[in-house]
């Protein structure tokens, strides 16, 4: 297949994938988001397994990443209802973090154009402790930066998935054509002259 294929766009799109989750998984870790770094660091397997998968014609390992997307989109989803708060579901709970922490988004405190305002810690001497007070002047609300990235990431799991199946379908219409090349005969040539010893005997004899 050429170079303008689905084959070199589903590249394409792996690779703008692996780039986006790796960004992703950046922010994640700096908010120490355990839920949504586990679900990016397994994304990121099957999304270099895809890129494999379609350099080297294996579409079984297409297969899988087809599938993924359809997940990863369920994923995103949900986190889109998370910061929303569709459903019952609360920015402000420890979720994303397995109740482990009630640490949230590195966006909440590091937006564009926000400043957190601190004071010391009360009661505690001869630390430098400090005590988050709040974030104010933010241009763009953390929770709407984390629906950009997950919207984001749902338009090319789409994407993904739609030239995958296509891809897919292509490998399968080449190997079969392959297959059938020459297999049309259901006997080989060698066996088409081959004859029963009895009878080679007899032609021999008379």
């Amino acid at each position: 297949m050429g170079c303008c294929t689905g084959r070199c766009t589903l590249i394409f799109l792996c690779t703008l994938q692996l780039l986006a989750a790796l960004e992703r998984q950046v922010f994640d870790f700096l908010g120490y988001q355990w839920a949504p770094i586990l679900a990016n660091f397994l994304h990121i397997i099957i999304v270099i397994l895809g890129l494999f998968g379609t350099i080297q014609y294996r579409p079984r390992y297409i297969v899988v990443y087809a599938i993924w997307t359809a997940v990863w989109v369920t994923w995103n989803i949900f986190i889109i209802c998370f910061y929303l708060e569709v459903g019952g579901l609360s920015k402000e709970s420890e979720l994303l973090t397995f109740n482990i922490s009630r640490h949230q988004s590195w966006w909440s405190e590091n937006g564009p154009g926000c400043v957190r305002k601190e004071a010391s810690m009360s009661g505690i001497k001869g630390l430098d402790s400090h005590s988050y007070i709040s974030v104010i002047g933010c241009a763009l609300e953390y929770r709407y930066i984390e629906v950009m990235h997950s919207s984001f990431q749902i338009l090319i799991a789409l994407v993904g998935f739609v030239y995958a199946c296509y891809v897919v379908s292509v490998f399968t219409e080449e190997e079969d054509s392959f297959d059938f090349i020459g297999g049309f005969d259901p006997f080989p040539l060698y066996h088409v002259n081959e004859k029963p010893t009895n009878l080679l005997f007899k032609q021999t004899y008379l």
